[in-house]
């Protein structure tokens, strides 16, 4: 059973993790050749506050 994590910097709308999900799953399942049934995924939402990059908290998009 595959399993997929995705994190992101933020939240995302109902409508956009569909489409991620829809899109990671028909990749998946065309390449590993795994029914879309057996694909779990994950999406985690971080405060901006919670994630550093080079040395610097992240700045939440105005």
């Amino acid at each position: 059973m595959p399993y997929v994590n995705i994190r992101v910097a933020g939240t995302l709308n109902k409508q956009q993790k569909e489409e991620i999900c829809s899109g990671v799953t028909d990749v998946i399942a065309r390449v590993a050749n795994k029914p879309k049934d057996t694909i779990l995924i994950f999406i985690d939402e971080d405060q901006h506050e919670n994630i550093s990059k080079g040395g610097k908290l992240l700045q939440k998009p105005s």
